[in-house]
């Protein structure tokens, strides 16, 4: 018989990775890069939240392994650093039966200052006026 001091280091893994997705902006974080990657600017219009405070969950992350990250002039871009993660998301998010970010993502690109968005913004521009 297996005693319970035995079963205790089994698991390690799967508790730590559950906790960093029990965190409620971290999932989100984690949910918004599951498609590309994206600058702290562009999180933060989506999900409404200080650049600051999603800086330390990004940190969090960075830390677990979970997200990258790479410089572009003076913005930072953060993507999945593990693509294991992606059916795990997807997982979630059938159990729960909603993507709620896709809904937050909505017309993000207008109130996003980062390069890409404006550049988006620009071409859009552009199309329309011809």
């Amino acid at each position: 018989m297996i005693k319970q001091t035995e079963l205790t280091g089994i698991h390690d893994e799967e508790v730590r990775l559950l906790r960093l997705l029990a965190h409620p902006t971290r999932l989100a974080v984690l949910q918004i890069l599951r498609v590309d990657e994206e600058c702290v600017c562009h999180m933060e219009a989506i999900l409404g939240l200080r650049q600051a405070y999603l800086s330390q969950q990004l940190a969090v992350l960075r830390e677990a392994g979970m997200v990258a990250d790479r410089r572009d002039g003076w913005n930072i871009y953060y993507r999945l650093a593990d693509p294991r993660l992606i059916p795990l998301l997807d997982a979630l998010a059938s159990a729960t039966g909603a993507d709620q970010i896709k809904e937050h993502a909505r017309g993000v690109g207008e109130r996003c200052p980062c390069p890409r968005c404006s550049e988006t913004r620009e071409r859009a521009a552009k199309a329309q006026a011809a």
